[in-house]
């Protein structure tokens, strides 16, 4: 008894030790998320590897830029020698001690290799067949191809995500948010001293329940598409009838394709489409934002009511929970966790 006793005290020690080494301050990630965002987010457009999980994975590799190896290397991602590196090399401890290390002339350089590194190597081929705003599954899929070793890199990848708001890059990659929004807040604790790891799975399951934080997409003026469909944002205000007769349309098919009820102007700011949207969506899933309903999904991926629906199991008047993961391409195989059975489409 007094043998398990001493074993539970000293892995409780442990891991305060593990906690405390990884707590970087607030204002260290940002001036890290500010300084390599922009590289991040070019990253992600060439390979498709997802912003908010190079950023994560650069900050806590780095300490938020403040480690030892990368300072000494410009090396943000940990990535060891390997048989094929020609490049220079700086020696660290880690697993073992003097351990071979990439070193790089410029920060890019090794967000750029980093970048390749996933995308070129066979055990992380499955990576590329996750949505890429699916950043859970990614940081999940990650440890599971083998990037590291600690047991618990997934859940530090999703709180770093979470408490700095990290999806809203990938989002900006993907043209799905202005680019030069204010997005980064962080939530403060302890006097600005924001731990990356669960202490306990209790945590882990209480930082869950944080919410999606909502974004705002800039389209573009005049017409454009949306997983092929035809679209306009319009102003609240806006006439349907000058609508319909701007882009030649039936003002009832207006109605139709947008699966509204008639009525004369634009209640708020909002997508109108042109043609009937697609039964399918152009992404594989999509993560309920705060302030959607089903209705305003379909209306941002450009899918059909009806098939949103029957994708994820759901009937009119059914609200999924924030954060929840809607299909748009293949019917689930459950039913997303619901905010309320009440709630208006």
């Amino acid at each position: 008894m007094q043998n398990k006793l001493i074993t539970i005290f000293l892995s409780i020690t442990l891991l305060l030790v593990v906690s405390i080494s990884q707590a970087q301050t607030t204002d260290e990630v940002l001036a890290y998320i500010a300084k390599y965002k922009d590289i991040a987010i070019a990253e992600m457009q060439r390979t498709g590897v997802p912003a908010s999980i190079t950023l994560a994975q650069g900050i806590h590799e780095t300490g938020a830029g403040t480690s030892d190896l990368v300072i000494s290397s410009n090396n943000h991602f940990g990535i060891k020698c390997k048989s094929d590196w020609a490049g220079a090399t700086v020696f660290h401890d880690d697993d073992a001690r003097g351990e071979c290390f990439r070193k790089y002339d410029d920060p890019a350089d090794s967000y750029k290799d980093h970048s390749d590194f996933l995308k070129n190597r066979p055990n992380y081929s499955s990576l590329f067949k996750i949505d890429e705003l699916d950043y859970k599954a990614w940081a999940f899929g990650l440890k599971k191809a083998g990037y590291a070793t600690n047991p618990k890199y997934p859940q530090i990848l999703i709180n770093l995500i979470e408490t700095y708001n990290l999806q809203d890059y990938s989002l900006m990659a993907l043209g799905k948010m202005k680019y030069d929004a204010p997005i980064v807040k962080a939530k403060e604790q302890n006097d600005k001293e924001q731990k990356v790891i669960y202490a306990s799975d209790e945590d882990k399951k209480e930082e869950e329940k944080t919410d999606v934080v909502e974004t705002k997409i800039n389209y573009p003026s005049g017409e454009f598409k949306i997983n092929e469909t035809r679209v306009v944002f319009v102003k609240k205000g806006m006439s349907y009838l000058s609508i319909a007769q701007q882009y030649e349309v039936p003002l009832a098919r207006i109605f139709d394709f947008n699966d509204m009820k008639q009525q004369e102007v634009a209640e708020n700011d909002q997508l109108v489409y042109l043609q009937r949207k697609r039964k399918s969506g152009a992404n594989e899933f999509h993560i309920v934002q705060n302030g959607e309903t089903l209705s305003s999904i379909a209306q941002t991926e450009a899918i059909r009511l009806e098939s949103l629906l029957e994708f994820n199991n759901l009937s009119n008047g059914m609200q999924p929970a924030v954060g929840e993961k809607l299909s748009l391409k293949t019917k689930s195989s459950f039913i997303p966790k619901l905010l309320s059975s009440t709630k208006v489409l």
